[in-house]
């Protein structure tokens, strides 16, 4: 339901943090500020992801499954152009036009030229690096330095820029920068809190921060300064917990926590590569590199709103990553803003959130690979899967007969219900409905190519 006060809205996001990493999902690292928040709103037990960080990214703020966009993978370096058209309708460009002041820090990945990063998608303010954070390790290697010295490609920045204003390159992105680079994101996104709650404008920040995904290096205030914590990850874990307890604090010393939304989400699970010997996800199967398996796609997800939004909520809900869009345009009051002229695969949850309906309206989740094409069906507790990938290094593979899963007994995927019985084949009537639907809605609005100049849908009488 609309409200009639628009909500500040605090989008934290961070790198490949798995379901069984911070404290109150089971994690073995103390994160008590993150488990205090978790306890104060919505935590959801089954919020699902996309494969790879820019899908993920591009579900989020424009309530599109990324096979649609042409953002179902990460490009690789020399891919050529790609990225979120600016023909997207971003969830910033959306609060932008309702009335918010907008701003993004830390992690883009969403587009590296101009036309395409965050201050071209409706964000105010920006600090950050346009493609990911592997880059810092990229000067590490004489080949590279070699290959910037004669110009043949440049060495990766940190960049800062204003809407309507050139970006400006104001550091290398390197191992050098690498552990402060969350200090730097969490005093930003504090700075512009505590700034726009003083002219008392509606805001929305993104806190895209760096953390856990590799390469990986600790800040000197937590790097082996616990007995308590003996590897790298651990480190790491805990100064999750502490930038966000500054963003928490921040909003508190403010004076307007009553009135602003946050949530604290992962953008993929954990592990897969070196993530510096640590990483959980729970008691699902596989990792980041092993789609369409649970464990590569079911993240933490919490979301708070005092007073609002009721306290202490655990629920099994089905939530996916594209459903934050249209979510916060409605607690926003500015549902009417989004657009019609597309497929919008967001599920408005606003009722849910508020404690008003029992469900979140979300009965199955579509899964697409990073080659943009359906890998699963998820309907309640059923999984059917369509291909599967065993590790980065394996390919999809497409299997003579859909794997099922039961994750209401099964969460480890360890027993294909195909192989073990045959009277389940109703299982899957819904998950083809959603895949035909899909399907159906492809043929109508064709998916962008990655990198394509898209520019609208011709409409028709």
């Amino acid at each position: 339901m609309p409200t009639t006060e628009k909500p500040n809205i605090v989008f934290v996001l961070y790198d490949n943090i798995g379901w069984g990493d911070w404290g109150v999902y089971g994690g073995t690292t103390a994160t008590p500020r993150i488990d205090e928040f978790a306890g104060q709103g919505v935590r959801f037990n089954n919020y699902n992801v996309e494969s790879q960080c820019t899908p993920t990214r591009a579900a989020c703020l424009t309530g599109r499954l990324p096979s649609r966009s042409g953002t179902y993978a990460v490009p690789l370096p020399g891919q050529g152009a790609y990225g979120l058209s600016p023909w997207e309708y971003t969830l910033a460009e959306l609060l932008s036009d309702a009335g918010y002041a907008t701003s993004a820090w830390g992690k883009w990945h969403l587009g590296e030229v101009e036309g395409r990063l965050p201050t071209d998608q409706g964000f105010d303010e920006w600090w950050g690096y346009r493609n990911t954070i592997d880059e810092a390790g990229y000067s590490s290697y004489a080949g590279f330095r070699e290959l910037v010295k004669d110009g043949v490609v440049e060495q990766p920045k940190i960049w800062e820029a204003k809407r309507g204003e050139k970006p400006v390159a104001v550091a290398d992105l390197d191992l050098a920068i690498r552990p402060l680079v969350d200090e730097k994101i969490a005093g930003l996104a504090t700075d512009f809190i505590q700034r726009k709650a003083k002219d008392g404008e509606p805001f929305f920040t993104y806190v895209a921060f760096s953390h856990v995904h590799p390469p990986e290096a600790a800040h000197p205030d937590f790097d082996q300064t616990s007995p308590e914590r003996n590897g790298r990850y651990a480190d790491i874990i805990a100064e999750t917990d502490y930038r966000f307890g500054q963003i928490l604090d921040a909003i508190d010393d403010a004076g307007i926590a009553d009135n602003t939304i946050v949530l604290l989400l992962s953008d993929n699970a954990a592990g897969g590569v070196d993530a510096t010997l640590g990483g959980s996800n729970g008691p699902w199967h596989g990792n980041f590199m092993t789609p369409p398996f649970e464990g590569s796609m079911r993240v933490p997800g919490m979301v708070r709103w005092p007073g609002k939004i009721p306290a202490g909520v655990v629920t099994n809900e089905l939530l996916s990553a594209v459903d934050w869009f249209s979510t916060l345009a409605t607690l926003a009051g500015a549902a009417d803003r989004v657009p019609t002229d597309r497929p919008i695969d967001s599920v408005d949850v606003s009722e849910f959130l508020l404690g008003n309906a029992d469900s979140t309206g979300r009965e199955s989740i579509l899964f697409c690979g990073p080659d943009g094409e359906p890998m699963s069906v998820k309907w309640h507790d059923i999984k059917v899967v369509l291909r599967y990938a065993e590790g980065i290094g394996e390919p999809i593979c497409k299997p003579m007969f859909p794997h099922v899963y039961d994750l209401s007994s099964d969460p480890g995927e360890q027993y294909n219900l195909m192989s073990e019985k045959l009277d389940m084949g109703w299982m899957f009537a819904p998950a083809f409905r959603e895949v035909g639907a899909y399907l159906r809605s492809v043929a109508q609005y064709p998916n962008t190519k990655p990198g394509e100049d898209f520019e609208g849908y011709k409409q028709t009488a």
